[in-house]
């Protein structure tokens, strides 16, 4: 019989370190998911050597440094049997496509047992609750990430809209990439702030943002 025990996937090491200082889920075993999966290519074997070189070329760091922020703190996924994962994200971009390469890689390795998400609010409260099942979610990866197309059929409303700004954030016509457009006489340094702020639904980082900016002038100016 196997023995029920849970597993607490957080998006993201600021995450786990504001509930270890809160002593939240004191009791708990949580891990970190520190990538950023809604910048860059990936592979569509998820956590594979193939998933690590490419994703530590996007980060700009040594495979080994990548392995050692991203995927050593998922160890416990990767080795252990868990009969329920409790996933905590936010409703940002960022975070609903970290979301959905978590639940891709269950769906991959055929994960059948309870999967629940919560969804935070600010400070992490959480806000929202859902059950889900993985079955599905690798073939919304592929389209979404590999392919870059739409996927019709996402009933997860949260993770619905983070696809659609995720297919349509770096458009030339999005509102993210019309904000730059017209600040082009703004120094990166001053207008990252300006980003971080104002787009708070993409969930993106001052590195995110400082790569897009000098993507787009490198390319117009």
């Amino acid at each position: 019989m196997i023995e029920n025990r849970t597993l607490h996937i957080l998006n993201g090491q600021e995450m786990y370190d504001y509930f270890q200082k809160n002593n939240f889920l004191a009791q708990e075993l949580m891990i970190p998911f520190n990538e950023a999966m809604c910048y860059g290519s990936t592979s569509s074997d998820i956590f594979s050597n193939d998933f690590s070189e490419i994703r530590s070329k996007v980060h700009q760091v040594a495979i080994e440094e990548y392995e050692y922020i991203t995927l050593k703190p998922l160890q416990a996924l990767f080795e252990e049997m868990f009969t329920r994962i409790v996933l905590w994200f936010d409703t940002d971009m960022f975070c609903q496509i970290n979301l959905l390469t978590i639940l891709a890689w269950l769906d991959q390795t055929n994960y059948k047992g309870t999967i629940e998400l919560q969804i935070v609010g600010d400070q992490y409260k959480p806000v929202a609750w859902f059950a889900i099942e993985a079955d599905g979610y690798y073939a919304i990866y592929e389209q979404v990430l590999i392919q870059k197309t739409i996927q019709k059929y996402v009933h997860l409303d949260p993770l619905r809209k983070g696809i659609e700004l995720y297919l349509n954030y770096l458009n030339k016509e999005s509102d993210l990439m019309l904000y730059i457009q017209k600040h082009i006489d703004v120094s990166d340094n001053e207008l990252v702030p300006e980003l971080l702020e104002k787009f708070k639904h993409y969930g993106l980082g001052d590195s995110q943002y400082f790569k897009i900016i000098q993507n787009y002038r490198e390319n117009h100016l």
